[in-house]
């Protein structure tokens, strides 16, 4: 709705983890610098930590963008809580390989022919494990014992791990993983933005969809946004596309700060800050990859139904006449006062108009609800009531 009252080209701030729409933060650009050392190393671990919705798997899809492709074979998995066992045979699935029954020793076999083949084709192979807190003491070992492949003096994977904050501390402190935090050879935590960088943050992602200033922005809320947001881009992505509906609804060019203050109210309402875990990387079709790379494609979603929009519109258009209304019963009001003659029935005309603005209001409030979820999950909104 809003990318075409603004005439965007697409949605800027849509929480699916996209490449396209990356931006260098400093926190960011010391991660890239650490992705690079490592992955100069071919060797060990490398880490990447950071809150839900920090952007660490935008990170690597913006990786994963640059790296020779014909060089490096890539692999991903998204775990939840796994064993040893099943943590190897998703590994061996991540690289294309398939694992007849569930042997674990058979899919290591098959994973170290499959390493060997790689390098003497000339690749080297990479393992990115996202969501690394959830993994057990158990897994982590063996990606550990995986990292032990090697050809002659030549490691033949490296492992790439994502994971949350706890993970980060499950790593330092456990006594069992002493052996794995001696392969770490990079690691980085990604912090929250600056409170200067959300506002090239923002224009940055609506340039990104073909942004003329149409809508601006008053200072302010660049300020308030940060500080409701605490510089985490997922829950900037939340509000910044709440704005947007709500202007493209109020038909505003300027988004100020009460537009902000509305949005932030609704939303703690509606508890619009899950702790979630964030998508795996969309799939990167346009780049050639001599190996499997398993991402999850981005769905487009659905279009809104039609009635929807007729809902709103008939709606605002309601709303307005009585609001004309409203504004000529205060002045009839006006000019009865001013002839001293008794106001008792212009008085009981306004209240009636208010209580029908307020069920209006309502309307409008429960359609634009409905939108919202419609943009953020990708889901068809439920039934107007």
């Amino acid at each position: 709705m809003f990318d075409d009252f603004y005439g965007l080209t697409g949605r800027p701030f849509q929480l699916t983890p996209d490449p396209n729409f990356f931006f260098e933060s400093g926190t960011h650009r010391k991660a890239l610098s650490y992705l690079g050392y490592g992955l100069a190393q071919s060797e060990g671990f490398i880490v990447i930590t950071g809150e839900v919705g920090a952007g660490k798997s935008t990170l690597v899809a913006h990786l994963m963008q640059r790296i020779d492709r014909e060089r490096i074979t890539v692999g991903q998995i998204v775990t939840s809580n796994l064993d040893g066992g099943e943590l190897v045979h998703l590994a061996a699935q991540s690289f294309g390989l398939d694992i007849e029954g569930h042997d674990k020793a058979s899919a290591l076999g098959e994973i170290e022919n499959f390493l060997h083949e790689e390098a003497r084709e000339g690749r080297r192979c990479l393992l990115i494990v996202d969501e690394s807190q959830n993994l057990s003491v158990e897994a982590l070992e063996e990606l550990r014992m995986l990292s032990n492949f090697q050809l002659g003096a030549h490691p033949l994977l490296q492992v790439l791990l994502l994971g949350q904050p706890e993970f980060k501390k499950v790593l330092a402190e456990h006594q069992s993983l002493e052996q794995l935090r001696q392969r770490v050879i990079a690691a980085h935590h990604l912090e929250p933005m600056e409170p200067g960088e959300l506002e090239p943050y923002i224009r940055h992602r609506l340039a990104c969809v073909g942004w003329k200033g149409n809508p601006e922005f008053d200072q302010r809320v660049f300020a308030e946004m940060y500080q409701a947001t605490g510089g985490i881009p997922r829950r900037i992505n939340q509000v910044a596309t709440r704005l947007l509906l709500l202007g493209a609804v109020e038909q505003r060019t300027r988004i100020d700060a009460a537009m902000l203050s509305a949005v932030l109210k609704e939303m703690r309402s509606d508890n619009a800050f899950p702790e979630a875990a964030p998508s795996p990387m969309p799939r990167i079709d346009h780049a050639p990859a001599p190996g499997p790379v398993k991402h999850a494609a981005y769905q487009q979603p659905a279009e809104a139904p039609a009635a929807l929009s007729v809902d709103i519109e008939a709606a605002l258009a309601q709303r307005d006449a009585q609001v004309a209304e409203l504004q000529q019963a205060v002045l009839e009001l006006s000019r009865r006062v001013g002839d001293g003659q008794p106001p008792a029935d212009v008085m009981q005309r306004m209240a009636a108009l208010e209580h029908r603005l307020e069920d209006q209001e309502r309307t409008v409030r429960h359609v634009l609800t409905m939108l919202i979820e419609w943009v953020e999950t990708g889901q068809p909104p439920r039934a107007v009531a």
